[in-house]
């Protein structure tokens, strides 16, 4: 067997991005993905996966797909990348969230074991949806974590959490995985918190050492124009270069932490670089909040769209806001977001124009 880096899922909007960024280390790269007809339509290569990496077509959670990929080449480092990823869409389709996240993870680490693999590192893309709602503060200072926003409270319009007191002003608390205890609101949520749990355990038996990034909503050129459940920024651009209103849920301000997709692999590259001695778990954001009304308002102007539109309409599972604590990226790999909101809104457009996207 070979040595090579290992991407599943390698094939998607990060995965293709981080391969290019990792073309240069010398070691092979092989990207195993089923190619969903949900993110590739067409069912065939992407053309932003570099024509070095190798392509394994199979699903990380058939056994099948191992035996043929680990029959050549030996998983040095492993990005773990795969997995479904829509929030909304979870709740209605949570045994295939279930399947390709918690027992896809297994059926890999079962394929390790069953051949006495030990990769030398592994890397997951894990997700700001395991906190949930996150931490808050009330006006007196007082940390607390409020339950999940229930249809009932969201179709009465109390949008923000309520303090435990039942009354006061709150604040949101930036997500720091040295402090925050994670409790998802959706099923993905719950499945990427389960991946965690899952690659610690094995890792830590294995003496493997582990990193874990706790990704914000990434957006840039290369995401999906056919995916419904995720890519708000590429969605809001198709609409407005139509000239139509953008509709904008709650009360416009949803708070989002919105991260380019080089900034993310950036972050991971430093990760895969610099190993941590045991684990490492850190979150990837550009620690800016980032209302939904100013997303939509700054992409209306920039193609010329009428000014967005309060609708009130809410998705059940969507937190009202998450912000990453960027410090600790920076502090441990030396790592910052560089791209704007309105820098990185402006190359998605140019890159969904030159595609015949938009």
């Amino acid at each position: 067997m070979e040595k090579a880096i290992i991407i599943t899922g390698g094939a998607g909007f990060i995965g293709s991005a981080l391969a290019q960024k990792l073309g240069v280390e010398g070691l092979p790269i092989v990207a195993v993905d089923n190619l969903h007809p949900q993110i590739h339509p067409e069912q065939k290569r992407p053309e932003a996966l570099p024509d070095f990496v190798h392509l394994h077509q199979g699903d990380v959670t058939s056994p099948a797909t191992w035996e043929a990929v680990l029959e050549k080449w030996h998983p040095h480092v492993v990005v773990h990348l795969a997995a479904e990823t829509g929030t909304g869409q979870s709740l209605t389709e949570a045994t295939r969230h279930a399947d390709v996240n918690v027992v896809g993870t297994t059926a890999m680490l079962d394929a390790f074991s069953s051949r006495k693999i030990v990769p030398s590192h592994v890397v997951l893309a894990s997700s700001r949806a395991v906190y949930g709602e996150g931490a808050w503060s009330d006006d007196r200072g007082a940390i607390f974590y409020p339950a999940p926003r229930s249809h009932a409270v969201l179709a009465a319009g109390q949008w923000d959490p309520l303090p435990p007191g039942g009354e006061g002003k709150v604040s949101p608390v930036p997500h720091s995985a040295a402090t925050a205890f994670p409790a998802p609101t959706s099923v993905y949520g719950a499945t990427k918190l389960a991946q965690e749990h899952i690659l610690a355990a094995w890792c830590g038996a294995m003496q493997v050492p582990l990193s874990i990034f706790r990704l914000q909503n990434v957006y840039g050129p290369g995401q999906s124009p056919f995916n419904a459940y995720t890519g708000i920024i590429t969605l809001f651009i198709r609409l407005a270069r139509k000239g139509q209103q953008l509709e904008v849920y709650e009360d416009g301000e949803i708070g989002r932490d919105f991260v380019f997709i080089d900034d993310v692999v950036a972050a991971l590259d430093a990760g895969i670089r610099m190993p941590p001695i045991e684990r490492r778990l850190l979150d990837v954001g550009h620690g800016v909040s980032t209302t939904i009304r100013d997303a939509a308002g700054t992409v209306a102007k920039l193609h010329g769209a009428p000014v967005p539109a309060v609708c009130g309409k809410f998705r059940d599972g969507d937190v009202r806001w998450a912000v990453a604590d960027p410090v600790p990226l920076e502090v441990q790999l030396g790592v910052k977001a560089q791209v704007s909101f309105e820098e990185g809104a402006r190359r998605v457009g140019e890159w969904l124009i030159s595609r015949g996207y938009a």
